[in-house]
């Protein structure tokens, strides 16, 4: 016998509103069935594949800032601290770069010496000119450290001008006993002629009394027709034999007759140091 039961209509299955889903890479496109639902299944794609796609391009950026490493400069002449730091965007100026290299800067943190090889830490290791996009805004220096930083650099700037000035500058001397010595002392350091300011003096005050002009024709050499002249009392053979270059060829010239006294002092008696009567 046939069994007994409900008989139920079968339903018949839309499918005028069905989306089929296909994956493909990790992006959902949503795709109708029917071309009538087209119109609202396309925002479906455009929202999917944004959210897939966009964590990508924040975690490349994350993991580029991630892998900065130290980095290694070489100090070059005319480089200061603040000046690298700027360069590299160090978070916490020149400070914070002396704090990590201080063993190999030394005490003062004005003298870099070129050559030196500085660490500049991950953060902001970048050079400035290097940099591509939107840089992390840690990495950028706040107006403080920046104020901080250039006071520094002007502060070096300012006490290296005037040392270097004062080393171009040439010496300057008094045209009188005191400045002809000193002038003569310079002029025998640079020949490697030896002499003393108190032993110069002394044999000038018993030979001259101080007197560039000073002339003695009465003695043998004056005899001989070659009187001694000037502060040290030298003939003129004398000091032609031992003229300095670079000091006048006058032998009345106290600073080249000072010179060439203490030149023919040291050859004969070791120094102008040792003399203490005629010579």
């Amino acid at each position: 016998m046939p069994a007994q039961g409900k008989h139920r209509r079968p339903k018949s299955v839309s499918l005028g509103r069905g989306i089929a889903a296909v994956t493909t890479g990790g992006a959902v496109l949503a795709l109708p069935v029917l071309g009538a639902t087209a119109a609202s299944a396309a925002p479906a794609h455009s929202v999917a594949a944004e959210k897939a796609v966009a964590p990508v391009s924040v975690t490349a950026q994350a993991d580029s800032v991630t892998k900065a490493a130290p980095t290694k400069h070489s100090v070059v002449s005319g480089e200061t601290l603040s000046k690298i730091a700027r360069e590299y965007s160090v978070s916490g100026g020149w400070k914070k770069l002396y704090e990590g290299n201080r063993k190999a800067v030394g005490e003062n943190p004005n003298l870099i010496h070129p050559g030196i090889t500085l660490t500049i830490g991950a953060k902001g290791a970048v050079p400035s000119d290097a940099k591509a996009g939107k840089a992390p805004k840690a990495a950028a220096p706040s107006a403080d450290r920046t104020a901080t930083a250039e006071r520094a650099d002007r502060s070096e700037r300012t006490t290296a001008a005037p040392a270097a000035q004062a080393a171009a500058a040439p010496a300057t001397y008094t045209n009188d006993l005191d400045g002809w010595i000193k002038e003569s002392l310079a002029v025998m350091a640079q020949h490697g002629i030896p002499g003393s300011y108190e032993g110069i003096h002394r044999n000038i005050i018993r030979e001259s009394s101080g007197n560039p002009n000073a002339i003695n024709n009465w003695d043998s050499n004056a005899v001989k027709g070659t009187p001694s002249k000037g502060l040290l009392q030298v003939i003129d053979p004398t000091f032609q034999a031992y003229h300095v270059p670079g000091t006048s060829t006058d032998s009345y010239d106290p600073v080249a007759n000072i010179t060439a006294a203490c030149n023919y002092a040291a050859d004969r008696y070791g120094s102008i140091d040792n003399v203490f009567g005629a010579y």
